[in-house]
């Protein structure tokens, strides 16, 4: 599988990263071994997590995720072979039961924070420790337009970065990305830490697939030009693009039929634009899944496509997409539909 460099650092991360967040929830232990095993036969040398994990966040299942890989690290020997990242959740998202719901990104939380994420996930550090969404108020999780309170009390930016920067230090972070983040944002923290000295996002995680390419809008030429590449999240849309939602169907166990809480590819017009790119991939003589992955996978600004999966089928499916070229015919045909229904998703 093809390497690319993670930001401005030495470290090189496949194209494809094995994301995490069912493990726990939608799948147990064994089928989370099963999946690192087949992901890392077919190159992947990169996983995300985050203490958030499994989605949906609940106290009866905190944490399990990272657990979970802290229990094949600690089998398998292995943690020098992959490129591990994580995150710290931030304030609000309906989350009471970590730390008491107070979450903030100042210096005791993000102690605290990595602190119980590198004992459960079994090391001593992280290559990549990501803010997991902003803890000021701003537009994420679909939202598109910025509604701005000019009483919003946040922790200062700079007090973050040195926080980061101490545990960086410390030899407990490599690198620090930032997810869910805004142009301004992701600036700013660029900004702040080339004054300071502190140490520099090499990442941002955002949303970014074929119902949602918003992220091209104001953040692909800062992630190009301040090697600040994205990690895709959600490139299927919850599933969406995989065609397994067609005509209203809701697969036993698939993440919308347990889950009410994941709406934000459900609007109509979401649902007719995901009908187009589904028949044209079909049409193409291809997967529709492996179509909109490949998509993803090869813009310029792209670092890493991660990938999910709830079963070994799927998963192979979805590595799979990574030998995947989409010819220009099948491209321009993409950016038509794009043109005629663009960005129906937050």
């Amino acid at each position: 599988m093809e390497q690319r460099k993670l930001g401005d650092t030495k470290l090189d991360v496949s194209a494809l990263c094995l994301g995490t967040m069912t493990w726990g929830e939608q799948n147990d232990e064994s089928e989370a071994f099963a999946q690192i095993a087949m992901a890392r036969d077919h190159g992947v040398n990169f996983i995300d997590t985050a203490e958030m994990y499994p989605v949906p966040p609940r106290p009866e299942t905190y944490a399990a995720t990272e657990r979970i890989i802290g229990n094949w690290f600690r089998q398998h020997r292995d943690r020098d072979q992959w490129i591990l990242a994580s995150k710290i959740a931030g304030p609000g998202n309906g989350i009471s039961h970590i730390r008491d719901g107070q979450l903030r990104h100042n210096r005791r939380h993000i102690v605290e924070a990595l602190d119980a994420s590198l004992q459960r996930l079994g090391t001593d550090y992280l290559d990549l420790y990501q803010l997991h969404w902003p803890e000021r108020s701003t537009n994420f999780f679909g939202k598109l337009g910025y509604q701005h309170l000019p009483h919003d009390h946040f922790t200062p930016l700079e007090e973050t970065l040195e926080a980061l920067d101490e545990q960086v230090r410390a030899g407990k972070i490599r690198h620090i990305g930032l997810s869910n983040e805004t142009p301004w944002g992701t600036m700013k923290f660029l900004q702040l830490a080339e004054s300071r000295g502190w140490p520099r996002a090499v990442s941002v995680q955002n949303p970014y697939n074929l119902l949602n390419r918003s992220f091209e809008v104001g953040l692909a030429e800062v992630a190009i030009r301040e090697q600040c590449g994205l990690l895709a999240y959600s490139p299927l849309a919850f599933g969406m693009l995989s065609g397994k939602y067609e005509q209203g169907a809701r697969p036993e166990g698939a993440r919308l039929t347990l889950f009410s809480r994941f709406a934000r590819y459900s609007n109509p017009q979401t649902v007719a634009a995901c009908s187009r790119y589904v028949q044209l991939a079909r049409e193409h003589g291809l997967d529709p899944a492996q179509m909109a992955l490949a998509f993803v996978t090869r813009q310029p600004f792209v670092t890493s496509n991660i990938i999910g999966a709830t079963n070994l089928e799927q998963l192979k499916l979805n590595l799979d997409s990574s030998r995947l070229n989409l010819s220009d015919e099948l491209l321009a045909a993409i950016e038509a539909i794009h043109q005629d229904q663009p960005n129906p998703a937050p």
